[in-house]
């Protein structure tokens, strides 16, 4: 019996089609895609094994390596965890590397114990791959993209998140874009902000909104680098300013960078361990600008933040940061905005506060 194979992949990525990965951890961990759970074939030693049989002995040898090493136990095992995925998700599909050996024999597997005829991807984990990066070349040609620019602190992400036509590209990099940007988390490996972007923008262009709306972003957030050709698309586009009172800013600031950071931290390592783990980051961060603050500046606000720190430490009120903060916001991001902004001054179509700027960018959100 011939299995079936997908070959639309435009459709699968719009409908967030829950995916198998049967690929080796190793290979996981260097990039996937949305709505993905790696669910191996092979691990990676037995892959490892198994390569090395391949290199010195061909591939029949290698072949027969693998049999021997994934019979019996490991087979059921294996299987029994893909009909455990299969079961919660009937409408997904599976996929290799290249859509070879491993996806076929996968399928079959599954076949054999189920009578289930699971789909796989045709051409694996490249052919995904490969499409999402043309997909993210024809998006950069295609959309029509409005970016919102403001001070840091403004609340350019909180507008964002409230408009249907936007893609917030700092939550899919997961990290705020600024020096004190970094989450309790990793960031997701460059592949996977890739892929993800990808699917962003092919959901975007499916929605057949007028415009696109994205943060004001440089190169790279954090460690995750724009495609080029959406960075050289974003430095042409129309720019809209979000206009906030520095109150407002720095309110804004605290919550983020205090209120919702430690929340974070002490989720993942618990409330005396997160405090700890956050009070380092907040203090690395800080150091990790103090050339460009200068020393006498950077000392008095590390005292200030290490005050505050032991304030929050004391009666849980963050409050105390916002001193500090209004100090980084005048002194450190506001001049190199002024800077920035200047340079990009012929491409500012509108300003406005929140509320004038969400109806300015609604109107935008019509569909053609």
């Amino acid at each position: 019996m011939e299995l079936p194979e997908i070959s639309d992949f435009r459709e699968l990525f719009i409908k967030d089609t829950p995916l198998l990965d049967v690929r080796a951890p190793v290979e996981f961990a260097a990039g996937a895609f949305p709505h993905t759970e790696n669910l191996p074939l092979l691990e990676d030693e037995e892959r490892h094994q198994i390569g090395i049989r391949y290199k010195n002995n061909g591939q029949e040898a290698a072949i027969e390596l693998g049999k021997t090493l994934i019979d019996g136990r490991p087979r059921k095992e294996r299987t029994s965890a893909w009909k455990e995925f299969i079961t919660r998700h009937p409408e997904g599909a599976l996929y290799c590397f290249r859509g070879g050996m491993r996806s076929k024999i996968s399928q079959e597997w599954i076949y054999e114990a189920t009578g289930i005829a699971y789909p796989r991807i045709k051409g694996g984990y490249k052919a995904l791959r490969n499409y999402l990066l043309k997909e993210i070349e024809t998006s950069c040609q295609e959309i029509n993209p409005i970016i919102l620019g403001g001070r840091t602190g403004a609340g350019k992400t909180i507008v964002l998140r409230l408009l249907d036509n936007s893609i917030d590209l700092e939550s899919l990099a997961w990290h705020r874009g600024s020096a004190f940007g970094r989450h309790a988390t990793p960031q997701p490996t460059q592949i996977d902000f890739e892929n993800h972007l990808a699917v962003a923008l092919i959901k975007h262009r499916a929605s057949a909104h007028q415009h696109l709306i994205l943060e004001d972003e440089s190169k790279a957030i954090g460690s995750r680098h724009l495609p080029p050709l959406l960075y050289e698309r974003m430095s042409i586009s129309p720019l809209v300013i979000l206009e906030v009172p520095l109150e407002e800013r720095i309110h804004n600031s605290v919550q983020e960078y205090v209120t919702e950071a430690l929340n974070e931290y002490q989720h993942l390592y618990g409330e005396e361990t997160g405090f700890h783990k956050w009070a380092e980051y907040a203090t690395e961060s800080l150091k990790r600008i103090s050339k460009r603050l200068g020393g006498l500046h950077y000392k008095e606000m590390n005292n200030k933040l290490q005050c505050a720190i032991s304030e929050l430490k004391k009666n849980g009120q963050a409050d105390a940061h916002a001193d500090w903060i209004s100090q980084l916001l005048t002194d450190y991001y506001d001049p190199m905005y002024d800077y920035q902004i200047a340079k990009k001054s012929e491409r500012i179509i509108y300003s406005g506060d929140r509320e004038q700027v969400m109806e300015y960018l609604q109107m935008h959100a019509t569909k053609c």
